[in-house]
């Protein structure tokens, strides 16, 4: 599975919808492997778009998955894609991450 960092969108949720759109969808659409993208920690403001971008990326590169994670360390960004790589028929999902303030948010590998 391939981690994509997304970076540079605007604070405004509406202005970052139109940005992620314009800079990144074509090159996630191109892209041949399954897909994890990273997003920066937001506010709730941001969560609907998101999803809704995923999920029509989702049904645009099938049999390709794509999913989220939004805010988190890179540890938990890690832990969040060895979960995803052992659940192959997750795609579309988008999942927060928080692993200052709420302790440990996906249990290690059994």
């Amino acid at each position: 599975m391939e981690r994509v960092r997304i970076t540079g969108l605007p604070d405004d949720p509406l202005d970052a919808a139109a940005a992620f759109h314009a800079d990144w969808t074509s090159r996630l659409r191109a892209a041949e492997a399954d897909l994890l993208l990273a997003f920066p920690a937001a506010d709730h403001t941001h969560r609907g778009w998101r999803l809704a971008a995923l999920q029509m990326l989702a049904r645009a590169i099938i049999p390709r998955r794509i999913n989220a994670v939004s805010g988190g360390s890179d540890t938990a960004i890690g832990a969040a894609a060895d979960y995803l790589a052992r659940a192959p028929g997750l795609t579309g999902q988008l999942i927060s991450l928080d692993d200052e303030g709420a302790g440990a948010v996906l249990p290690p590998p059994s």
